[in-house]
Formats: C-alpha cells, structure tokens, sequence
C-alpha cells in the first residue's frame, strides 16, 4: 500500500492570500500545503479521500493516472469544491465515478453541484455515482474500509481505516468506540490545526496527546495552519515517531 500526501493545510491553504507572516513567505516547500486530501493505491486500487480546491492541481502534481473511487469524509467546502475535476477519469475511463458519503454528504454535493445530478444533464458534466454509507465497514474494489465516526466541533465526520493505516481529519474529539477501531494502526494521518485553541480541530497538543494514545508506529500531522510555525522549526520539536505530513509525502505500507 503506498499512501501519498496530497495535501496537508487547512482551508485556506498555504500560503494564505493577503498574508505575509513567516510561514507564508518561506521558501521551504513543506511550507506550501494544498487544501487536505490524500490518495492511496493498494492491490491495484486508486483511491482519493477528499476533492478539495486543489484537486485538480494534485492529481497532475501526483501523476495520478487512474482513479477508482472518492472517499467524502464531510460535505464542507474545503473538502468536497474541486469534484467537477473528475471529468478527465470520466473521459478516460469511460465509467461513472463512484462516491462515496454519508447521506448529509451526498445530500449536500447535490444542492452544491446540481447540474452534475440533474435529470436532464448538460453534456460532459461529471458522471457520479454515489454511494451512500454509514458508520458501518464497506468495500471498493475488493479492498475492506473501516469508517472511523470523529466530531468536528458539532459536525460528524468521517476518518477511514484501510488495512494498518487510519486518516482523521477535521476533529477535536474522537469517542472511545472509534479509538477501539484505530486500535492497531501502525501508520495515523491526524489533524492538527495550530499551536492556539481552536472550536473545532485539535491543536498541536492536543493531537500530539491524541497520538501517543492512539500509539501508531508513526504519526503524520496534517490539515496545518500557517499559525502553526514553520515546518522545520516545529517538527524538529515533536515526540519521538510524530511528525509534521507535507504536501508530496510518500508512505509505503506492507
């Protein structure tokens, strides 16, 4: 299984517009982050949880030839606006793109992006099939997905296990329940916003707390502020296997 990195910032990305604090002036190419996604290829299988602002840019940046399934894990915008860029897998796969979300999920991609679900589609719109799920386990290609259920502030949304390696993003509270479904992980992809308290994502000690007691063989932080410092200068300050994800990073799993 090899899991990449497409995007590690929050929603506005880094740099953001206007800015011109340290971190958004860096030349450090850990300091540039796309909107938080990230794609996994595993026994043949393309997957990409997230289609963000940037989808487009990433899936070129990545190479990407082959997409499979998308993976929602909530309907907020930072998540789910570059979807009309699945067209070109439409085109040359000749097939509909399934995804995959709960049902406030769906229910909101088709407001925001009726003209893909209309009933008289104008030609070349992007051809979705979606897919509804629950907090129950599920399968694409053949390959077992665990859906983890975390709380993002008052929003439920959804991690995902796939075999040793479990992606949270956008939560500051994970119940028990799904704590026992991380139990195992040997790689963790976790959000964590800035050093500051924040209303809804786990700041910098909370995920690192989060992490040691998760206890994956390695923790990669993601969805990061450009408040949350320099790349280099935070994550030569982190525990011991837990770090700082950057846009580009490659994992390799068994």
């Amino acid at each position: 299984m090899k899991i990449t990195l497409l995007g590690t910032g929050t929603s506005q990305g880094v740099p953001v517009i206007g800015c011109s604090c340290d971190v958004c002036k860096s030349l450090d190419f850990r300091d540039k982050r796309f909107r938080s996604s990230i794609h996994i290829e595993v026994n043949g299988m393309s997957l990409v949880i997230d289609t963000g602002p940037d989808f487009r840019m990433q899936m070129l940046r990545a190479d990407i030839q082959k997409l499979d399934a998308v993976l929602l894990t909530h309907e907020h915008k930072d998540h789910t606006a570059g979807l009309d860029d699945i067209r070109p897998f439409n085109f040359k796969q000749k097939k509909d793109m399934p995804v995959f979300g709960r049902h406030q999920v769906l229910e909101q991609i088709k407001r925001e992006f009726a003209y893909i679900f209309s009933g008289n589609r104008y030609p070349g719109v992007p051809q979705v099939e979606a897919v509804e799920i629950d907090t129950n386990p599920f399968v694409v290609s053949k390959i077992p997905i665990i859906p983890i259920p975390v709380m993002h502030y008052k929003l439920p949304v959804l991690g995902f296990r796939i075999k040793d390696f479990t992606y949270i993003t956008d939560a500051n509270f994970i119940p028990d329940e799904s704590l026992k479904l991380i139990e195992g992980t040997d790689v963790l992809v976790l959000n964590a916003l800035q050093k500051e308290s924040h209303i809804s994502h786990f700041t910098l000690d909370e995920a690192i707390s989060m992490a040691q007691k998760i206890g994956a063989r390695q923790t990669y932080f993601t969805h990061i502020s450009h408040r949350m410092g320099l790349h280099a200068e935070v994550d030569q300050d982190l525990p011991s296997g837990i770090s700082l994800g950057y846009d580009g990073l490659e994992i390799s799993l068994p």
